[in-house]
């Protein structure tokens, strides 16, 4: 299963190069592909696990490792600034694209194929609870106060978390879905989350930027070393602390190890935030996450 999703994964991912090349699809094709995985997949995908959630006090822990996780990374981040001396734009963009990992569009699909769909609610949990609020908080905060837009307010974030459809449909799973649907249903919403995977891939492959200046190459590298490496490393220690263990405590530390999200990354383009870096960031960050996430999950049941 893992195999044949990383050969997927390579295959959509330089089918969507080959055709932006070709000039068969224009990089706008990407925003479609997008936002039909966030309308139509992530819902599905949330509609098919979070109702197998069996609640307990420990879940709580998958919860609070991003969180905890995001204050490591102001840490991590500010020390790699002075010790780098880096450009406040550089740093701003270290700060979404290490915080912020691709812990759904990539999270759940990986996931699934490295864990198994038993692990793929606590990914759901993990990336509903810690990724995207941490997106409509720390990340707005870091887009206003480096990016030169005002202050965000409690109303403007709230309003963001309300409309988010794969949150809505974690709120509608975890209080109204059955955890057995009937077979129709069920079969749809499958058929509708297989599809997450490529429909993604293609997208990246459309809009991935691997050039970088080189004065920007050690920020790549510190940033990268810490999204992929230590901040895993720090789920390690984190998890069990809170209580985690088995499925729940591969899963989280995977979800940890996942390459930075390109929404995230995005923002930071958009907001004139380092836009070579964090591109960068995203597109290598995706092709070395083909090594280390295999690696992390050996090491993961190694210890089991």
């Amino acid at each position: 299963m893992a195999f044949d999703a990383f050969a997927l994964i390579l295959a959509m991912l330089f089918l969507g190069m080959a055709l932006r090349r070709l000039g068969v699809f224009e990089e706008s094709a990407a925003d479609v592909l997008n936002r039909v995985v966030l309308y139509v997949c992530l819902p599905a995908a949330v509609l098919r696990y979070a109702p197998q959630l069996d609640f307990d006090w420990r879940l709580l822990g998958v919860v609070a490792v991003p969180w905890l996780l995001g204050a490591a990374t102001v840490a991590l981040v500010s020390l790699a600034t002075r010790g780098l001396r880096l450009r406040r734009d550089q740093h701003a963009a270290l700060l979404l694209t290490v915080g912020l990992g691709n812990t759904s569009f990539l999270g759940y699909p990986l996931i699934r194929a490295l864990l198994g769909e038993q692990a793929l609610p606590y990914a759901v949990l993990y990336d509903q609870f810690g990724s995207f609020i941490l997106l409509s908080t720390f990340g707005l905060y870091v887009l206003a106060r480096y990016g030169g837009e005002s202050e965000p307010t409690l109303r403007a974030i709230g309003a963001r978390v309300l409309r988010f459809p794969p949150l809505l449909a974690l709120v509608f799973g975890l209080t109204l879905m059955p955890a057995e649907p009937p077979a129709w249903i069920a079969g749809g919403l499958q058929r509708l989350t297989d599809a997450l995977l490529p429909l993604v891939m293609l997208a990246m492959g459309i809009t991935i930027r691997l050039r970088l200046a080189r004065g920007e190459r050690a920020a790549l590298a510190v940033g990268l070393g810490l999204k992929l490496v230590l901040l895993p490393l720090l789920a390690c220690g984190l998890a069990p602390a809170l209580g985690l263990s088995g499925l729940a405590l591969q899963a989280t530390v995977l979800e940890a190890a996942m390459p930075p999200m390109i929404t995230a990354a995005a923002l930071a383009i958009s907001h004139r935030l380092a836009p070579r870096l964090a591109a960068a960031m995203v597109g290598y960050g995706i092709l070395l996450s083909l090594l280390t996430l295999p690696a992390w999950t050996w090491l993961l049941r190694g210890a089991a």
